[in-house]
């Protein structure tokens, strides 16, 4: 088998390419004009946030000429007022987050990481996991470059189990959606599992797990080219963050509302209530099960929360779902199988579902 560098490794959603240096030195200072555009369309976004939802009654009950009340209007009315509101907050959240991120390239995040302690490595690996901008498909280079740099496997494992569930867009979505309340106990639940689940696995030592070809493979010594330096360097980083992240998850989001909006008008509350509420004990396994298989990001994950929540189904099983859907998903074991044997692979999956089980059932108990 042929071995690839890891310079040859590409990720889908480790952001935009780094500004070269020659780019920074000579980048100009912002001017008072720019700041003052910026300012300006940061008010426009808040007008234009405000006036969503008369806007979508408007087309719902007027100009479609709906009734009120029906179900048909029900999920008309979700599904106008929903789509542009979680695009607008998406598009703001990630220029600041692409703006935060700028900061923490790969090989920045892999520094922080070598040689802590690991329980401390754990914690901090948890951590980087929500402030980077790594999904499932950067899995495979993230890993390797995790490995080559001599960070213990529960650490690496930490950080690739929090950078998709703990997504920074989809903590400030949830907030904005559905409240602070819920927003903490879905970070925090997540890094829980990030920090236990990883530290547990380091503890079963099972280096050897990992497919031959990862552990021979030579470090590449190319020089990574440092993140943006200067502000307008930043705030160009957030704008292409913008361009490359909504660019290739909005399909997703559009198509979770859609769920959602049926969930929302046709749904009926009693149905969702008795085989999601907190009644059912098998709840929580199921929507495990059923997660699994499916994929889907973070953010295109909050619209079907946001109408589950609202029909009567528990908040620990809904969770349960989210978190299974985004952490535990197929295509992601796929990729992970390209570097992990088959029993790493079995024990991952299994130790995170476990966390996952006893964040839906907890939850269900004291809310």
């Amino acid at each position: 088998m042929e071995l690839k560098p890891i310079a040859e490794f590409k990720t889908c959603c480790a952001g935009p390419k780094a500004i070269p240096s020659r780019e920074l030195a000579s980048a100009r200072p912002i001017k008072l004009s720019e700041i003052t555009i910026f300012i300006a369309v940061l008010a426009a976004w808040w007008m234009v946030y405000q006036s969503l939802l008369p806007v979508a009654q408007y087309l719902t009950y007027d100009l479609f000429g709906l009734s009120r009340g029906s179900h048909l209007a029900a999920a008309v009315e979700f599904f106008i007022y929903d789509t542009p509101k979680v695009l607008m907050l998406l598009t703001i959240v990630v220029f600041g987050v692409g703006i935060i991120n700028s900061f923490f390239t790969p090989e920045r995040t892999r520094q922080i990481l070598a040689g802590k302690k690991e329980s401390v490595g754990n914690i901090l690996a948890a951590f980087l996991g929500v402030a980077t901008p790594f999904c499932s498909c950067s899995a495979i280079p993230l890993f390797i470059g995790f490995v080559k740099a001599g960070i213990p496997l529960g650490v690496t494992l930490s950080f690739l189990i929090s950078a998709p569930m703990v997504n920074e867009v989809a903590v400030v979505l949830l907030y904005g959606l559905l409240g602070w309340q819920v927003a903490a106990i879905y970070m925090g639940t997540g890094l829980a599992i990030a920090m236990v689940g990883g530290w547990v696995i380091g503890r079963l030592k099972m280096e050897r797990h990992i497919e031959d070809w990862v552990t021979e493979i030579r470090a590449v010594g190319a020089q990574v080219e440092s993140g943006p330096q200067t502000l307008r360097d930043r705030v160009r980083y957030g704008l292409d963050a913008v361009k490359d992240i909504v660019g290739k998850v909005w399909k997703w989001i559009v198509l979770g509302i859609a769920v959602g909006a049926f969930i929302h008008g046709y749904v009926p509350e009693n149905f969702l209530a008795s085989i999601m509420g907190k009644d059912a004990w098998w709840s929580v396994p199921i929507a495990v099960l059923i997660g699994i298989p499916m994929y889907s990001n973070a953010a295109g994950m909050i619209p079907v929360v946001q109408a589950l929540i609202g029909k009567g189904a528990a908040l620990g099983t809904v969770l349960a779902f989210m978190m299974s859907v985004i952490a535990l998903s197929l295509p992601e074991i796929i990729i992970l199988r390209k570097v992990l044997k088959i029993r790493l692979i079995a024990t991952f999956v299994g130790v995170v579902g476990m966390g996952i089980l006893v964040v839906g059932y907890l939850f269900n108990a004291i809310i």
